[in-house]
């Protein structure tokens, strides 16, 4: 039995959606996704060296809590009502040093400069949205970075027939 859940989880697409970039270790850090509100904002922190150095992401109108160690140089990118974060670019050296977010509305934020490696995040299947940020960060910054994708809310707007005459 024990086999089985073992080959069930290995298996499970969850586990392959888990990607990160950059080097990695340190403290595990997560945005849960909320189940209740979407995303509606990205802030990030920065060193004097360009290190990204701490994360939040807005749910809502309430900031997760700040997943790293504030830097000096704060950036923050709030969204439109409706829209949605659907992909994002990046660097690392050691550290992560940017990220540019773009959106389903056109639009995009860049926080930081481009130096070193680069990677692209975006939804396995059409439609999803980012729905929550997962990483790694230390003393001297995030070391490693990884993004959470689902559907987006459908607000409950629709108006239910009633089907007797």
């Amino acid at each position: 039995m024990l086999l089985w859940l073992t080959l069930a989880l290995l298996w499970s697409p969850t586990c392959w959606a888990a990607q990160t970039y950059g080097r990695g270790g340190g403290t595990y850090f997560s945005t849960s996704p909320d189940p209740e509100n979407e995303i509606t904002g990205i802030r990030v922190s920065f060193s004097i060296f360009g290190q990204l150095m701490s994360i939040q992401v807005r749910y809502g109108s309430s900031w997760s809590e700040t997943c790293g160690h504030r830097g000096v140089n704060d950036q923050e990118f709030i969204l439109r009502p409706g829209e949605h974060i659907i992909g994002v670019y990046g660097s690392y050296k050691l550290f992560i040093r940017q990220l540019f977010v773009y959106t389903d509305q056109g639009r995009g934020a860049t926080f930081g400069m481009e130096d070193g490696l680069t990677f692209i995040a975006y939804p396995d299947y059409s439609g999803q949205v980012l729905t929550g940020v997962f990483g790694h960060y230390t003393l001297l910054g995030i070391s490693d970075i990884g993004f959470e994708w689902g559907e987006p809310l459908i607000e409950a707007t629709t108006i239910t027939q009633s089907t007797t005459p």
